[in-house]
């Protein structure tokens, strides 16, 4: 019994050990400065390029079968914060999304882009209002325990979040910062 014990804890920690390795890259998001123009909204009175940071991860979990991607602007002065991408049903065997794959074909065939607060799917960047302090950009990639989440092309973020909820391995994030 000790015996069985000590195995299982030992694969509980490799796991854990292992989930807390998974990382989320870029090579245009860089945690200390502004966010690019390239990933800034075009409208709203923004003037950016609205184009999809490439990201990277790795070292995802043992189990993981399926990934999301998510964006999401917790400063936004909504009272819940503001949705800027939301991908899900990325395939396990995907490790990356170029640049530009929201807009360009480069995303995965299974993959579903759902609504965002801008109230279309796809990339929308950061487009704070002008004089608020600079806010928050997290982009998170979550590991998931099913191959895909029994959701339309139409979930609203919310919805969305909940799944990914009952569903997460383990996530890893980058967070960026803009204001105008």
């Amino acid at each position: 019994m000790k015996r069985f014990l000590a195995l299982a804890l030992a694969f509980l920690f490799a796991q854990t050990a292992h989930a807390a390795d998974f990382t989320l890259k870029s090579p245009t998001l860089n945690p200390a400065a502004p966010l690019a123009m390239q990933h800034v909204f075009n409208g709203f009175g923004c003037e950016g390029g609205n184009v999809s940071p490439a990201l990277t991860w790795e070292n995802a979990p043992t189990g993981a079968k399926s990934f999301a991607v998510t964006v999401y602007d917790p400063d936004a002065p909504t009272g819940s914060g503001w949705w800027h991408w939301v991908v899900f049903n990325i395939p396990a065997a995907t490790t990356a999304l170029p640049e530009g794959a929201s807009t360009n074909g480069k995303l995965p065939a299974t993959a579903v882009q759902s609504m965002t607060d801008y109230g279309a799917p796809g990339f929308g960047g950061a487009c704070p209002p002008k004089g608020d302090t600079p806010h928050r950009y997290i982009f998170t990639v979550f590991a998931l325990d099913v191959a895909s989440l029994d959701l339309k092309p139409g979930a609203m973020p919310a919805m969305v979040g909940f799944m990914l909820g009952q569903h997460t391995l383990a996530k890893a994030s980058i967070t960026v910062t803009y204001g105008r």
